[in-house]
């Protein structure tokens, strides 16, 4: 993780999927902090998909939007897929704004929405959460 502390984001395992949250906005040294951290979890965990929901964003500027660009990229080259969920209208219109596209990075409206792209179903029987469905 090139000398850095860990990123103070908790980066969660389901399945074959890996599932973080930002949680408020990032300075530019936790940012790489975060996608190091995220890279190595990638690689580690053998992941085929990330969710990273950013529903708690108000605001983003250009060096966090690069560094999620940056890390889908990065992601794709290890064979898994990123999807950023829960984008609010002001970070959208900021984005806009600054002239800044996220060319392959994918997006879905919620969380729920994200995992169901990756394959992640709820599901209607009481007591059980969401599982992968792998039937054919």
């Amino acid at each position: 993780m090139n000398g850095q502390k860990p990123a103070s984001v908790p980066i969660l395992r389901l399945g074959d999927v890996l599932v973080t949250g930002l949680l408020d906005e990032l300075d530019d040294k936790s940012a790489m902090a975060f996608l190091d951290e995220l890279t190595e979890r990638i690689a580690a965990d053998a992941a085929t998909g990330v969710l990273i929901d950013i529903s708690r964003l108000e605001i983003i500027d250009s060096f966090v939007a690069r560094t999620l660009s940056e890390l889908t990229t990065t992601a794709r080259l290890l064979g898994a897929r990123v999807i950023v969920a829960g984008m609010r209208p002001p970070v959208a219109i900021t984005l806009v704004e600054l002239g800044l596209r996220l060319d392959g990075v994918e997006t879905a409206l919620n969380a729920e929405q994200g995992m169901a792209a990756l394959g992640w179903f709820r599901t209607t029987v009481s007591g059980e959460g969401p599982h992968r469905d792998d039937a054919p």
